[in-house]
């Protein structure tokens, strides 16, 4: 029987997934001696509404020029923008191999290698010493940790004294079933949910302190909505969250869309202390 952590690997699997990237970059045009973040951002912000909430995490705190880490960094959008315009020291760590493989060339292409770098690891034991980060940040990942004390946990132990955990999640609301597919998980098998409140009282337990928290459901909703109208008039993007999910992306950001709707999962975003 597969371990969780090759199940989930497998599921965000996509071979030669840098090379596909920079065809479809010369396809659009676009010079790979000039290639910028906006070019890829359509592509390397996989979660709900992309690059404009990062940037809105990102200013939520004073975090000019600190050492960043980001959990579950995917193909490392969100550690390039810190990098790029908080002259950050961005860290990301990634289950996925490949993701870790694209995620470093991409910054070589963009010419922040010296101020990304990217591990292939396992959240639940993070390779870093305690107190190792000013901020650790994850988007859009816990939904596929069963052990979310032990996740969480590990994130207050790199964290510096003071520093700052933020995040931006798909959560449970209500009781409802959740169907199956999701952008995470095609079946129950490696999907974790849990409610704000069940996440917020595992942070106060840890030692963490709550600084604010946001409901970010409508402008999820609005978001996607936006998408489909796109997707219905223009057909797929040459470069989108099509490429990193594959022929299934449709189905599942529609499903995730309307259990947004009816209330059974909520987005929010937050900042917590150490």
């Amino acid at each position: 029987m597969e371990n969780l952590n090759t199940k989930v690997e497998k599921h965000y699997l996509q071979e030669g997934l840098y090379e596909n990237i920079i065809h479809r970059l010369q396809e659009m045009d676009i010079d790979l001696k000039n290639v910028r973040r906006q070019d890829l951002s359509p592509v390397d912000e996989f979660h709900i509404r992309g690059a404009a909430v990062s940037k809105e995490l990102a200013s939520s705190i004073d975090l000019k020029s600190l050492e960043v880490l980001d959990v579950g960094c995917g193909i490392g959008g969100p550690c390039r923008m810190l990098a790029e315009e908080f002259n950050c020291q961005a860290t990301g760590i990634d289950l996925n191999s490949e993701f870790i493989r694209t995620a470093t060339k991409l910054s070589e292409l963009l010419t922040l290698g010296s101020k990304t770098k990217f591990v292939q690891g396992d959240a639940l034991n993070l390779p870093f010493e305690d107190n190792s980060f000013d901020i650790v940040w994850t988007q859009h990942v816990q939904m596929n940790i069963a052990d979310k004390k032990r996740f969480y946990s590990e994130i207050f132990r790199v964290l510096r004294k003071g520093g700052y955990f933020l995040f931006y999640d798909i959560l449970k609301k209500g009781d409802g079933e959740v169907t199956y597919p999701m952008p995470w998980a095609n079946d129950s098998s490696i999907s974790f949910l849990l409610k704000a409140a069940e996440k917020q009282s595992l942070l106060k337990e840890l030692g963490f302190t709550k600084n604010q928290t946001t409901d970010q459901t409508s402008a999820g909703i609005d978001f996607l909505h936006e998408m489909f109208e796109k997707l219905a008039e223009l057909g797929p993007p040459k470069l989108g969250l099509n490429v990193v999910m594959g022929e299934t992306t449709k189905p599942k950001l529609l499903n995730l869309f309307n259990h947004l709707k009816s209330e059974k999962l909520e987005l929010r975003s937050g900042v917590f202390r150490k």
